[in-house]
């Protein structure tokens, strides 16, 4: 029987007839209804960093709709956990002075940064800075400004133009980002970036990069947005990835890791610059009127809470650094694997990218690869149509991500033997 559910990223002529239906997890791993176990290579998309099946969590969510499971937080309304939440991201941000403003996920993170950066200099008497600039390969979710930052071409074809006022540079192009601040900064409101280009193919960034980034900022007067919404919560090894690359963003962007995907999450850590009009000085018609029916649902931010135990009294952020050599071993041999072209780590994040010549001969070879993947008891994804995500929950094993690591060799080796 065909499915009634329209798929997020998918081609519904094949996928109608072929779900996966997955039931349960555990860990690493995850169970589908007909009682197959497979290796998730992927966290689900990037976030169920905890690991599954962790009750702590459920009891918490379960806790929290018991005595209050949400309220609204427009005007001076709020609930308990939300407020212990913002002190606590607040806490470990890293700028001074952060406030906090909540979301329902990544693409409303975006969203919100967006708006908060336009709103910031119109309060200023600046509302000409309306461009905000993001990088080729990028990807910063799917709502409107998202799709218009768009760095990966497919995401935003056929769309037309969403949200006007934006540009993109090369991916490490600092030569380009100064030469557009000096001929435009006098327009341009912010720069977004994830500290690791995710989606787009986990791409690392130069050394050097994000100093440079952030100095050409201070310079030209344009905010600096760190998209962490991969990165964030310790998928670098860190709590954020600003700190690995050892910048300080204006704003940053989160969702994912903040709940591990138990519940949907997402918000905006606000810098003392942004945050001060519209907090800390009399600026007469200082208010940011934005928000959503879910900001700070007390649900959500009750996950939070137990997640983030969960993420410090383990030291999972730890685990990532310990196993970060664990990848660069097991999933680094894979660059003599058939059909490879590169591969790239970083913390627990990996892209085996597929060699143009491979892509070239076979534009379907990646998703070829995916599927024999899943045949090997590994669930992976086609990342920007060049190769496949490797983004595992921080609890894994290196015996774990050895069999991964097996799996997509077996999988490119199938698929080069046709």
């Amino acid at each position: 029987m065909s499915s009634s559910f329209w798929h997020g990223f998918a081609d519904m002529h094949t996928v109608k007839d072929a779900e996966l239906v997955i039931r349960e997890g555990d860990g690493a791993w995850v169970t589908d209804v007909a009682g197959s176990r497979y290796l998730d290579a992927t966290a689900a998309l990037w976030y169920t960093v905890a690991g599954y099946g962790r009750a702590e969590i459920a009891d918490a969510a379960a806790a929290q709709m018991k005595r209050m499971s949400a309220y609204s937080s427009f005007g001076a309304y709020t609930t308990e956990p939300t407020v212990e939440l913002a002190a606590r991201v607040a806490a470990m941000a890293p700028m001074p002075n952060a406030a906090v403003f909540f979301t329902s996920g990544g693409s409303e993170s975006v969203e919100t940064a967006g708006k908060l950066a336009r709103r910031y200099w119109d309060v200023l008497g600046r509302p000409e800075k309306r461009i905000i600039v993001n990088r080729e390969h990028g990807y910063h979710g799917m709502a409107a400004l998202g799709t218009s930052l768009a760095g990966i071409p497919s995401n935003k074809a056929g769309y037309g133009t969403l949200v006007a006022d934006t540009l993109q540079v090369g991916v490490h192009d600092l030569d380009a980002v100064e030469s557009m601040f000096a001929a435009r900064a006098g327009e341009i409101a912010a720069f977004i970036a994830e500290p690791v280009v995710g989606a787009g193919g986990v791409i690392p960034p130069q050394d050097g990069y994000f100093a440079g980034l952030a100095q050409l900022c201070r310079q030209f007067d344009v905010l600096l947005i760190a998209d962490e919404v991969v990165t964030g919560f310790g998928r670098t090894g860190w709590w954020w990835g600003s700190q690995r690359y050892g910048f300080e963003p204006d704003m940053i962007t989160f969702a994912k890791a903040i709940t591990s995907g138990y519940v949907p999450l997402g918000g905006v850590v606000v810098g003392p610059r942004v945050r001060a009009p519209f907090w800390d000085e009399p600026v007469p018609g200082a208010i940011f009127r934005h928000g959503y029916t879910y900001s700070g649902h007390a649900t959500a931010c009750a996950a939070a809470l137990a997640n983030l135990d969960i993420l410090e009294r383990e030291d999972l952020v730890g685990r990532v650094r310990a196993l970060e050599p664990v990848v660069e071993r097991e999933i680094g041999r894979l660059a003599s694997s058939p059909l490879v072209g590169e591969v790239r780590t970083v913390g627990l994040t990996a892209c085996v990218e597929l060699s143009a010549e491979a892509r070239a001969a076979n534009p379907g070879a990646v998703d070829a690869v995916v599927g024999a993947s899943r045949r090997h008891g590994v669930l992976t994804r086609n990342i920007r149509g060049v190769g496949l995500q490797f983004s595992p929950a921080f609890v894994i094993s290196e015996a774990d991500i050895a069999l991964i690591a097996e799996g997509f060799d077996a999988a490119l080796r199938d698929v080069a033997a046709g």
